[in-house]
């Protein structure tokens, strides 16, 4: 990931939240296959463990899983050895608000000079890692992991995304299933797990830019009038207000 230091988070903790926050990531990896293609990338939702959630340090471990036939599933199988491959994995993780930027919000720079162009404002995080798979149907390893695996990214859905729980609304549960079924369909899947190596974020957010052309930033999207629009006029003030609060405390 190319980082400008104006636009890296660095906070682990963030980094992990963000994540949690966001759980739909994609799974890239380039494996040498004769019967399939080098790169297979799959959109995967993932649920991360961490040991110690008060760690400023620890970067967790991924779990997701994919159709069993999924080319991409069929790839990773023909590239293990003992469950396991060599390669690094990658997985990305956008934020949700993101949006093109036009240069006729930055109201000092464009009129002073002109010397403006269009950009994209996001956030991203990027995890880096090894990866093990477990894809042998038959073995208790593989379907202890699975279980888990649909388990917890169904509670974490079901009360964290949806909200039920909290609502009153009582979550749906995975036993809520006919257990045959769910054995039936945990057959049909193979699970992934990633040790994470590496761990990097950004919001690219305008905080590049003078104060005048941020508030510039902030007026723009607000004036859309769109729900994109005023979320992306409180990040770009959040962030904008997070850099101005770290030069400060350096000054």
């Amino acid at each position: 990931m190319y980082l400008r230091a104006v636009h890296a988070e660095l906070h682990t903790p963030s980094l992990r939240r963000f994540i949690i926050d966001n759980p739909l990531g994609l799974l890239i990896t380039s494996l040498k296959s004769s019967s399939f293609p080098t790169i297979q990338c799959s959109h995967i939702p993932w649920v991360l463990d961490v040991a110690d959630e008060t760690s400023e340090t620890e970067l967790g471990k991924l779990r997701g899983h994919l159709a069993r036939q999924n080319p991409h599933s069929k790839a990773m199988t023909e590239a293990a050895t003992n469950n396991e491959f060599h390669e690094e994995v990658s997985v990305v993780f956008t934020g949700p608000t993101h949006h093109y930027l036009t240069p006729k919000f930055y109201t000092e720079t464009k009129p002073q000079t002109g010397k403006v162009v269009p950009t994209w404002n996001y956030s991203a995080v990027q995890v880096y890692g090894k990866a093990t798979i477990f894809y042998d149907s038959k073995a208790e390893e593989t379907s202890s992991f699975l279980q888990k695996q649909i388990t917890d990214l169904s509670q974490h859905a079901e009360t964290a995304i949806m909200g039920y729980g909290a609502s009153g609304e009582k979550p749906w549960q995975v036993t809520d299933a006919p257990e045959r079924y769910v054995d039936l369909l945990k057959k049909n899947i193979v699970g992934i797990e990633i040790e994470i190596t590496r761990l990097e974020g950004k919001y690219k957010m305008s905080q590049e830019m003078g104060i005048g052309d941020r508030q510039g930033v902030i007026d723009g999207f607000n004036a859309l009038q769109t729900e994109t629009g005023h979320e992306m006029a409180k990040t770009v003030q959040s962030r904008g207000e997070l850099k101005d609060m770290k030069k400060a405390v350096q000054a």
